[in-house]
């Protein structure tokens, strides 16, 4: 049962990032729904109006891109899945300003890659120009850049990408609306005793156990993208609510207090700036696996990783970019940025950081990560 307090989040949040999904901005895939657009839009304008700031994060490019070129099926090839989109976002963006133009707001699209998240200098950039737009009282629209991603940098899913704005901007809660009621405790299309989560804790390893696949050819993400985008948002202190986007004003009921779908609370305290960075990289430059002493340095005692506690390198990283550690079991416990490069961690690890200049011929620093760039991800 959820609390009066979790039922209260989004009536109190003063920032959200509300992301919707293809099936609830499309014709079932064959091209945007005008009319779902424009009810989307008026329910933000609503919570616009009442003083809080949101971000869309939307899905329907690429279906928006086959209907416009007769594809009836997703295509698989990334040139192809770049074509669909370059073509579709003009759609996208049209329905959405013009929506949103009816409440005199405007709108801003906002396209992103890992690439822009990965780069320290282009995260700070992309965070200000997204709170110079909110105080602006624009809306930003917000997609992933499918007309130039490729597999190494794209998001795989506007689950994630939701998550990571919302850390991004610090924003209070994050809102994933599907067509689903929310999360159940197994797959409710194949176990009718399945029964709804009202209330759990984001990160708790029973939920990934409850979540299913993806649930339609046109979006890419399932309800699992949604449990661990709930996880990624908790880092910064975000509560993320699962509800239906069919609904009727699920928005708008939300921000007055009703309870809707699934609410997944964060228990931890928000990561300082510089962590939460290290903490969002989607994928890392290399893998460190350490031995069992080493893990509970890092997540036990909070002490930096020297060169003696790794067991393993994997990876072709430099110094400076960020690698995961992990445990000997393969769970990833921590991630930051390493002060040697592969080669050299070959050569030093499993050795005391006093051996680091006799064996190199220099030494830039004893500890192989230093605590202060290093996040402990549980």
């Amino acid at each position: 049962m959820a609390t009066a307090m979790t039922a209260s989040l989004v009536t109190r949040a003063s920032r959200l990032v509300v992301k919707v999904g293809s099936s609830l901005v499309t014709n079932k895939g064959r091209g945007l729904d005008h009319e779902a657009v424009a009810r989307w839009a008026g329910q933000i304008a609503q919570l616009t109006q009442s003083g809080k700031s949101v971000v869309l994060v939307s899905s329907g490019a690429i279906a928006e891109g086959m209907q416009r070129l007769g594809w009836s099926t997703r295509p698989r090839a990334i040139h192809d899945l770049q074509a669909a989109a370059a073509v579709g976002q003009m759609g996208l963006v049209q329905a959405y300003e013009a929506a949103f133009a009816g409440y005199r707001l405007h709108t801003a699209q906002v396209l992103l890659t890992h690439e822009d998240l990965a780069d320290r200098r282009r995260y700070l950039n992309a965070r200000t120009t997204l709170t110079t737009l909110l105080g602006l009282r624009v809306i930003p629209v917000i997609n992933e850049n499918d007309t130039v991603t490729t597999d190494e940098i794209r998001f795989g899913d506007n689950d994630t990408l939701g998550a990571l704005v919302t850390n991004l901007i610090e924003a209070d809660v994050l809102v994933l609306l599907t067509d689903q009621r929310g999360l159940y405790t197994a797959d409710p299309r194949v176990d009718p005793t399945a029964t709804i989560v009202r209330e759990a804790r984001a990160g708790d390893p029973e939920l990934e156990r409850m979540a299913g696949g993806a649930g339609s050819s046109i979006a890419r993400g399932g309800m699992l993208t949604k449990v661990l985008a709930a996880k990624r948002a908790a880092r910064s202190g975000a509560a993320t609510i699962i509800a239906s986007g069919h609904e009727p004003d699920v928005l708008t009921r939300l921000a007055a207090g009703e309870t809707l779908g699934t609410t997944l609370i964060s228990e931890a305290t928000s990561l300082g700036a510089r962590k939460q960075w290290l903490a969002d990289h989607v994928r890392v430059a290399g893998r460190l696996t350490l031995d069992a002493g080493a893990v509970r340095a890092l997540t036990r005692d909070g002490k930096s990783l020297l060169p003696i506690g790794v067991v393993a390198v994997g990876g072709t990283f430099g110094r400076g970019e960020v690698v995961g550690c992990f445990s000997p079991d393969g769970r990833e416990v921590a991630r930051g940025l390493v002060n040697y490069g592969a080669q050299e961690t070959l050569r030093i690890m499993r050795r005391p950081s006093a051996d680091i200049e006799a064996v190199l011929g220099y030494v830039d620093e004893p500890e192989l990560i230093h605590r202060d760039n290093l996040v402990v991800l549980g």
